[in-house]
């Protein structure tokens, strides 16, 4: 009797354990999925440009993640450039866009940044234009 206790106990902590094994290698239905950037370029040289010619570039982007890329705020690090951006969710596999405009008014060299914050793992990404504005 003690003998058949023991197989039996010994049967259900192994079934428990194999019982384990195989939850833990499922992916659970709720996982948070993630939406990420990848970038074709996030710096951008305009070289040497003419005061009070704004000049643009725009900076693309497809979503390589498994969820909806959506940006929640694009910052410009001055008053001098001007940021536009694809407002509406990016599906996954799909490209957007941040286009930096920025307004040569007086003559020297500048490099500006541009943040953006999305749903990504990342907590921002950081673009950025320089050149040389001429007389």
């Amino acid at each position: 009797m003690k003998k058949a206790s023991l197989i039996i106990l010994g049967i259900v902590f192994a079934s428990v354990a194999i019982a384990q094994t195989f939850v833990s290698n499922e992916r659970p239905t709720n996982a948070l999925r993630a939406a990420a950037f990848t970038w074709m370029q996030t710096s951008f040289d305009f070289g040497k440009i003419k005061v009070g010619v704004p000049v643009t570039h725009e900076f693309k982007f497809t979503n390589t993640g498994d969820a909806p890329l959506v940006i929640t705020s694009v910052q410009a690090s001055c008053g001098c450039t001007v940021a536009e951006y694809t407002k509406e969710p990016i599906p996954a596999g799909a490209q957007g866009f941040v286009k930096a405009t920025y307004n040569a008014a007086k003559a020297g060299v500048f490099t500006k940044t541009v943040t953006i914050n999305a749903n990504t793992e990342e907590s921002a990404v950081l673009l950025s234009i320089k050149g040389e504005v001429t007389e």
